[in-house]
């Protein structure tokens, strides 16, 4: 097996020198966020782009500064640092980058106040995440935590156990993916992914204050969905069965990328097939993923010069 490097508290380090301790709040207590970032491997331009790094980076500093971790690098800092790391692998395929922070403290107790802040960026090849290219889809009995609870728009590495129940349920009762409702029983997202339904000509996913993470796929979807389709596009709360009288529903995300739903709660979505908006809306994300859209140009950096 080829050497694996990783990024380590500024430094770009073999994996085998970087380990957390059994007393680490992080491993304790689940007391640090993350980030999923994906590069994208371009066969006929022989390249590799980071794809929205500063958005990422952006994020990642934002939920350190809600859990009270001091990060001492800038966002530029932290998008060079990823490039070298990705040269360093020589990757030359389509890669999921997982950048980490957290509290690294050995004390007793889940206290926030005098964190010893480590940063470390791992990655690894990721094609298909889903490992389907049309998903059967159901809701769970869990809750998906509240912003007063502990804050969605965070990426905390202790909120994936909510995740995790979700999609355990999910699997166990046959599906590929399980969905959330709020505790006011809106549609909220999935455990790692946001939703989108097409009703009636317009596009339609569930709004921030509906406790979902505000994703940067999501983000660019909208955006997709505005200004290349012409759609009207509505961020508003979404009842469980609206999904099951949707022309179109999908999932968004870095590493669910855009996934269509053909099932929801053993019901029948539309044709039952991947329908002609998500195909769109595809054709559109993975052309401006390798810098095929000048238009999207500034979200592609290049590893390799």
């Amino acid at each position: 097996m080829s050497k694996s490097y990783v990024f380590y508290q500024g430094k770009i380090v073999d994996e085998s020198e970087v380990s957390i301790g059994i007393r680490s709040k992080a491993f304790n207590y689940g007391l640090g966020c993350f980030e999923g970032i994906r590069a994208y491997w371009d066969e006929d331009q022989n390249q590799l782009y980071g794809f929205r790094l500063k958005d990422h980076y952006t994020r990642l500093l934002q939920s350190a500064k809600t859990l009270n971790l001091k990060v001492p690098y800038t966002v530029e800092e932290l998008s060079n640092f990823t490039i070298e790391l990705l040269k360093k692998n020589n990757f030359k395929r389509t890669t999921y980058i997982r950048p980490i922070v957290y509290n690294d403290a050995q004390d007793i107790g889940p206290s926030l106040t005098t964190p010893d802040t480590k940063v470390v960026i791992y990655c690894q090849p990721l094609d298909k995440y889903a490992g389907k290219s049309e998903l059967s889809v159901g809701f769970v009995s869990w809750r998906r935590l509240e912003d007063n609870m502990l804050p969605p728009r965070t990426k905390a590495t202790a909120a994936y156990l909510n995740s995790a129940l979700a999609s355990l349920e999910a699997h166990q009762a046959g599906y590929d993916e399980g969905l959330f409702l709020t505790s006011n029983g809106h549609v909220c997202e999935g455990p790692g992914e946001n939703v989108f339904i097409y009703k009636k000509g317009k596009l339609i996913t569930p709004p921030a204050s509906d406790n979902i993470l505000e994703g940067i796929t999501r983000d660019l979807v909208i955006r997709l969905g505005k200004e290349e389709l012409g759609l009207e596009v509505e961020e508003r709360s979404i009842s469980r069965t609206e999904l099951y009288a949707s022309d179109e529903v999908f999932f968004s995300g870095t590493a669910m990328e855009v996934t269509p739903i053909i099932e929801v709660d053993h019901r029948t979505v539309g044709a039952g097939k991947e329908g002609e908006l998500c195909k769109k809306i595809k054709e559109l994300f993975f052309g401006l993923t390798v810098g095929k859209n000048p238009k999207y140009a500034e979200y592609c950096t290049p590893v390799y010069k």
